[in-house]
């Protein structure tokens, strides 16, 4: 049991120590896969890392406890709190907490947050954080004079670059592995990578940069449907050979087509942004919707998700607006976003029409809500938020079924196009990321796009075209940026960012 009166560098110590020992698991498991060193070097480097990961904090916290004690406890207990809940996702889904997981947590809304709710979850928070958060307001802290302070201070840092020096060695594997290990490490993965989140949106322009103006060619009626998917692999629609029969509808459809697509990131917020924008860039440049709204093309926009860039529209469309007008059981998924969907095209008095349709059918965890009962036909299903505690058939046959679902609602959606004779039609899916489902023991989303596996990078793009519309392009593999530019060509907008060669269609 800890002393009621402690002197500061025992304390910090015993900090730094227990929070090795409660949130690190994941840097030992990773390290112990992925080091390839043998014998005593590979001991000497579990060892460095090992003192490296307390003595950094414990100087850290000794800096902190130094200056205003209140502070240092706050701050503590806050740390023990988000650490425990972060190494439960990352042990249970295999996450890293970097950048870019930061910007998916910070875009989560509660309907999402709360669908990962668990007993196990609870257990984490309970005994890795508010047990030892109760044991630290306890404590009474010594206090230290300023020369004593000084003088650790120079030691620990000595210390520090000592060891660092002496295992210089390690630091090439380190360097390449530095995404994971930074990701892992405990509090400053969420502390590092959510300043570096802010830093980044910070930067970013506030006002969006317009594009040059654009011309509307012709005034033949034109209506492109654009579908952004969410977590959906290509892996899984058997339109691209997967063995189960994933698209029973689709794949009786004609002028369906469909291209190999890696998406641009493994999470919501830049997949979109890399569907919507002309080009690659971290600049904030005005996305396709508003582009188009502003050069007088009529522009809806139908949304059961969230995540995309500033959509500056007039009709914009989320679930409460949409669940006003609609009757039934589809109300409550993602088949919503086609309900009075003709009515709202034929009431336009413009002859270019774009419709943004984004869905969340295949966001996890919780899989088999995202379907009607109906859609079930993949059984046994996983109904656990804890998908490693599901086994891999439950679990890729509740994923199975919002692919099915997925199969009805573009299928409905191509028979609602066909109803409108006067215009000439195109429905073009493409999902924001992909998703893993176990493999390599990761779970969902959200590893850098660099080290990513496949799952999650490769996406479907599927189009489908009205007869006598235009003719596409025989290609093979096509990118997320290809989408802003067909857009353009199929409503026949000139503009002078416009790329053919990005376009899906041919000339005429």
């Amino acid at each position: 049991m800890l002393k009621s009166k402690i002197k500061l560098e025992h304390l910090v110590l015993i900090i730094s120590f227990v929070n090795l020992i409660l949130f690190h698991f994941p840097v030992y498991k990773f390290t112990i896969q992925n080091l390839n060193s043998s014998g005593l070097d590979w001991l000497f480097t579990i060892f460095s890392i090992i003192v490296l990961i307390i003595s950094l904090n414990a100087l850290v916290f000794y800096i902190i406890f130094f200056l205003s004690n209140y502070t240092g406890k706050l701050l503590v207990i806050l740390f023990f709190n988000i650490s425990s809940i972060s190494v439960y996702f990352i042990n249970t889904y295999g996450v890293i907490i970097d950048k870019t997981m930061i910007g998916n947590i910070l875009n989560t809304n509660f309907d999402e947050s709360s669908s990962f709710f668990s007993l196990s979850l609870m257990i984490y928070i309970i005994f890795l954080g508010i047990v030892p958060s109760l044991l630290i307001l306890k404590i009474k802290i010594l206090n230290v004079k300023f020369k004593s302070f000084i003088k650790k201070i120079v030691l620990s840092i000595i210390f520090i670059l000592s060891l660092v020096y002496i295992n210089s060695s390690s630091w090439l594997w380190i360097d390449d592995n530095s995404k994971s290990l930074g990701g892992l490490v405990m509090p400053w993965s969420y502390v590092i990578n959510t300043s570096r989140f802010y830093i980044h949106k910070s930067q970013e322009n506030q006002k969006q940069i317009l594009l040059p103006d654009a011309t509307i060619k012709n005034n033949k009626k034109s209506v492109f449907v654009l579908v952004i998917g969410e977590s959906a692999r290509s892996q899984n629609f058997s339109l691209y050979g997967y063995n189960k029969v994933t698209n029973p509808l689709l794949s009786k459809i004609k002028n369906i087509y469909n291209y190999k697509t890696n998406s641009c990131a493994t999470y919501t917020t830049a997949g979109v942004k890399c569907i919507l924008e002309h080009k690659k860039s971290r600049k904030l440049y005005e996305i396709l919707p508003n582009y188009l709204f502003r050069n007088n093309v009529e522009v809806i926009w139908r949304t059961t998700n969230w995540g995309e860039p500033n959509v500056l529209i007039e009709n914009y469309q989320n679930k409460e607006y949409l669940k006003k007008k609609c009757k039934g059981e589809g109300c409550e998924y993602d088949e919503i976003l086609l309900s009075k969907l003709n009515d709202e095209i034929l009431k336009s008095k413009k002859e270019k029409i774009l419709i943004v349709l984004h869905t969340s059918t295949s966001h996890g965890p919780t899989y088999y809500k995202k379907y009607p009962e109906k859609f079930s036909i993949f059984k046994p299903v996983c109904k656990s938020v804890e998908l490693g505690k599901c086994s891999q058939e439950e679990l890729i046959n509740a994923y199975d079924n919002t692919i099915l679902y997925t199969d009805y609602i573009l299928s409905s959606l191509i028979q609602n196009l066909n109803q409108l004779k006067d215009f000439n039609s195109t429905m073009l899916y493409v999902s924001d990321h992909g998703e893993s489902l176990g493999e390599k023991n990761l779970y969902m989303h959200g590893i850098p796009a660099s080290i990513a596996p496949k799952e999650q990078l490769e996406i479907p793009f599927i189009v489908w075209q009205s007869d006598n519309s235009k003719k596409l392009k025989k290609k093979e593999f096509l990118s997320q940026h290809n989408v802003f530019h067909s857009v353009l060509d199929f409503l026949a907008v000139d503009s002078p960012i416009y790329d053919p060669e990005m376009s899906i269609f041919k000339n005429d």
